[in-house]
């Protein structure tokens, strides 16, 4: 199918295209288009008004701090997992990359489409909760800034206003070991579950699933050494989540990538960006 008309504007400063979508609010962004074309043309979107941001530069810049990384909207996924600076700094951005959609998806999709989409499925909003980001936004009123445990509110649902639009995510480097694992039917598709951890050491650490509930919440546990203990602590944060799929196939693939994602946790230099994150 083909999308219904609509009017379209090139935006080359965050200032017009926020005053557009104020105008208009049966208004889209458009930035790589990934989520938002389809669902275009099966005409289950239809935006009066698509403003095109893809010529603003300020949000296409990736910015390393002594002790942050600003990434820009218009981030590609492909840069970030080509990024040598991102590989060396936070690689847990790099190892996500590589497990987003295919490679055309990746040369396209931007940072910011995927956390405002906010797909229960999709890596980088996880990944956002997960590292405790700050997503910065743009509206008709100003600048903000939001928590990324606040920005979700459930199923293809953000605190994002009509009129806002996602400007950058900040994330603090300052992390301890951090690990990634997903579960997908083929390499390319959709999480049927994904897992963050993060290990504190001396026995804590959190967790954050995708794929799993209506939105990522990051869960504070205990995280033994032994693994059927860990496997239980896996099994009680389950309980802790909103919206928890009951799907008790998706449940037991909630604690085996969890168990991967620590896994992949412990793992150290060249191993750890070369994993593939336990992808079926």
């Amino acid at each position: 199918m083909k999308p219904g008309a609509f009017e379209y504007r090139k935006a080359t400063t965050v200032k017009d295209a926020v005053a557009w979508l104020h105008s208009d609010l049966n208004s889209k962004i458009l930035a790589g288009g990934q989520s938002l074309v389809p669902v275009m043309n099966f005409r289950l979107a239809h935006p009066s008004l698509l403003v095109d941001i893809n010529e603003i530069a300020a949000l296409h810049q990736i910015t390393f701090n002594a002790d942050t990384v600003t990434l820009g909207a218009l981030v590609r996924h492909q840069e970030m997992a080509e990024s040598t600076e991102v590989r060396d700094r936070l690689p847990l951005l790099a190892v996500t990359a590589r497990h987003i959609g295919h490679w055309a998806i990746r040369n396209r999709g931007t940072l910011g489409g995927s956390l405002a989409h906010a797909d229960p499925a999709s890596e980088w909003p996880a990944v956002m909760v997960a590292l405790e980001a700050q997503i910065q936004v743009e509206g008709p009123d100003g600048a903000r800034t939001i928590p990324a445990s606040e920005f979700y509110l459930g199923y293809y649902t953000t605190e994002l206003a009509a009129d806002e639009i996602v400007t950058a995510v900040t994330i603090s480097r300052t992390r301890h070991r951090l690990g990634f694992a997903e579960v997908a039917r083929r390499p390319g598709d959709f999480a049927l579950a994904g897992s963050i951890v993060e290990d504190f050491g001396d026995g804590q650490g959190s967790v954050t699933w995708f794929g799993v509930a209506g939105k990522p919440e990051r869960v504070v546990l205990a995280l033994p050494e032994e693994e059927s203990a860990r496997a239980r602590s896996f099994q009680s944060a389950l309980g802790k989540l909103s919206q928890l799929d009951d799907d008790r196939h998706r449940q037991q693939l909630a604690v085996t990538v969890a168990e991967r994602a620590f896994q992949h946790s412990r793992l150290t230099g060249h191993e750890y960006l070369t994993f593939e994150g336990g992808q079926v």
